[in-house]
């Protein structure tokens, strides 16, 4: 053996096998575009203000804001001045879904966001700094029928942002702020068909609780839960690509076990990539259609984080390990072929039979292999994802005891979230500045071999710059890789979230989700499969005098070294320019 796949395979193969991975690729932005629909949906409600009466809050704890056994409403706050009702006894009651309509276990998650509508008084403006007190509690059950069972109860504070845009006079009261969005609530799974919100806002005026908040009028709630028809799109595609990932991995290590000698660094980091691949895309949310998992949201970040860090330090050591930084030491010669380098020097021996000369400068190779020498950049990753593991357990870990409780509800909590997103993105955008560099490096590593070409006969000239091609266009995939992540995620955002094309709809974020996800997972067949031990030699096929007489003009553009018997192909080069 010698070289990997992508060193002997033809180029017919290749280019065979880049189309088919092309039309994959193709096909999975096809699915998310044209056959899922939207990622997720958001659904609208206003709130029903319901009147809680000392006779009422001994009989019944829940309110209902439809349905047979509705609560007693009123239309608004003047009605309740009216009727001389207390503030403290309103209930604000929303029930999930809408009428006539039931929440699935395909929706996977459900996050609602509070918004206020507060009406200007110049008597009750809202104070600088102003915090809103909510008494929340969550119920939940699976038939029209059936009493509420308390899925949660918090007392949660939300800071009032918001801003009034016209004069501040009598002329303008009425009018209302333009407040800010506020996170209100994040439940990991939708087990149950039916859910109920029942939010008071407890006024003490002696605690200065729900004090200069301003006249609130109503209360808005806007659920987002992910399609039930996208789930399903996703589920697919994890159940197809997790034994494709599987086969090929296990194909890749059985290639690399046979082997007689151990495997080498770059060999091992595919194979963790592999396993990481592999990790993301096991289907474990199956479960949850028929399970009450709430801590899915959690372990699925996990499994990402998992994921890109792997694939982070991959592209660091992928990159590092093609650049072969060579380093250059006086060798003595000891007798019997054997050398040893200067004691200023890294101390080894190293056996080179066909040296006669008393000193010579020989590349060393043996910073290669080793994963300690990245440290300095993987480490960093490492660091860096695990800030991001102890931001997320601080929100979701905590969610799973109080689907109420955010982060971003403090101002400490807002600091520190805001802190670590632009640090998150000052690094990614460092690391892909770093990663640009290194494929640079390598880039001009390679070509550099350019110069053991032309004393090579043609026919085995053309075949290295082939390679050369080969290994460049390559870099150029890992790098449109990283490249369209960044860009597809910005489309995501700023679009509408779909294009009209002819008579069909295309889900932009939809196919944004399937076609990255399908991209990782063809990058990582790709890597796997090219990198893979080849079972045949170029130069098989010529005659054993042209072999014997380019004995010395091999060289090796991966660092995977395919056999012991012998010295590799750059030992090889080493010692022919010895000799010269």
């Amino acid at each position: 053996m010698a070289g990997a796949i992508i060193e002997n395979m033809s180029t017919k193969k290749l280019v065979i096998v880049g189309v088919i991975l092309l039309l994959f690729q193709a096909f999975a932005f096809m699915v998310g575009g044209l056959i899922a629909p939207s990622p997720t949906t958001a659904v609208h409600y206003l709130a029903t203000k319901c009147v809680d009466t000392v006779k009422h809050r001994q009989d019944s704890k829940w309110f209902m804001p439809w349905g047979p056994n509705q609560c007693e409403k009123i239309r608004s706050f003047d009605e309740a001045m009216a009727k001389k009702i207390e503030a403290n006894n309103i209930v604000f009651a929303v029930h999930i879904p809408l009428p006539n309509k039931e929440m699935s276990p395909w929706f996977q998650f459900m996050l609602v966001i509070l918004q206020f509508d507060i009406a200007f008084k110049m008597h009750n403006q809202i104070e600088d700094g102003a915090m809103v007190t909510v008494d929340v509690g969550l119920a939940y059950r699976d038939d029209t029928i059936s009493e509420w069972t308390e899925m949660a109860h918090s007392f949660e504070q939300r800071r009032l942002s918001c801003s009034f845009t016209t004069a501040k006079t009598y002329e303008n009261e009425g009018r209302f702020y333009e407040c800010d969005l506020l996170p209100f609530m994040e439940v990991g799974s939708v087990a149950h068909k039916y859910y109920l919100l029942n939010i008071r806002l407890p006024v003490n005026d002696r605690k200065k609780v729900n004090v200069g908040i301003g006249e609130i009028k109503d209360i808005r709630l806007v659920g987002i839960h992910q399609n039930g028809g996208f789930t399903k799109v996703w589920f697919a595609m994890k159940t197809f690509l997790t034994p494709s990932i599987l086969i090929i991995m296990i194909w890749y290590w059985r290639r690399i076990t046979l082997m007689s000698r151990p495997p080498v660094l770059l060999e091992k980091v595919i194979l963790a990539l592999g396993i990481s691949m592999t990790f993301i895309n096991i289907p474990v949310e199956w479960f949850s259609v028929g399970f009450n998992w709430t801590w899915m949201l959690l372990f699925g970040d996990i499994r990402q984080g998992i994921f890109y860090s792997m694939l982070l330090s991959f592209w660091i050591i992928f990159c590092g390990e093609h650049l072969m930084e060579t380093q250059f030491f006086e060798a003595e010669v000891l007798g019997r072929g054997e050398l040893k380098m200067c004691e200023l020097c890294l101390p080894a021996i190293k056996i080179f039979p066909q040296l006669d000369l008393p000193t010579k400068k020989l590349q060393d190779q043996t910073e290669r292999n080793r994963f300690s020498v990245y440290w300095k950049q993987v480490g960093p990753i490492v660091f860096g994802s695990f800030c991001l593991f102890i931001f997320d357990m601080c929100e979701r870990g905590v969610q799973l005891t109080n689907p109420f409780y955010s982060i971003w509800a403090s101002d400490v909590g807002t600091e520190l979230a805001m802190a670590f997103i632009i640090v998150a993105g000052i690094c990614a955008c460092l690391y892909f500045l770093f990663l640009c560099f290194m494929v640079f490096q390598v880039f001009r590593n390679i070509s550099g071999k350019r110069t053991s070409l032309p004393a090579m006969s043609k026919a085995r000239r053309l075949h290295y710059e082939g390679l050369i091609f080969r290994f460049k266009f390559l870099m150029l995939v890992t790098l449109t890789c990283a490249a369209m992540t960044v860009i597809f995620f910005i489309i995501s955002q700023v679009n509408e979230g779909h294009w009209h094309w002819g008579e069909h709809t295309v889900q932009v974020n939809s196919a944004f989700f399937t076609g990255i996800y399908g991209m990782w997972n063809l990058y990582v067949f790709a890597i796997m499969f090219l990198y893979a031990p080849s079972h045949k030699r170029y130069g098989d096929e010529q005659s054993s005098g042209d072999a014997g007489a380019n004995s010395g003009e091999d060289i090796q553009l991966t660092t995977t070294i395919t056999h012991v018997d012998g010295p590799t192909e750059i030992y090889k080069m080493s010692g022919k320019e010895a000799q010269e």
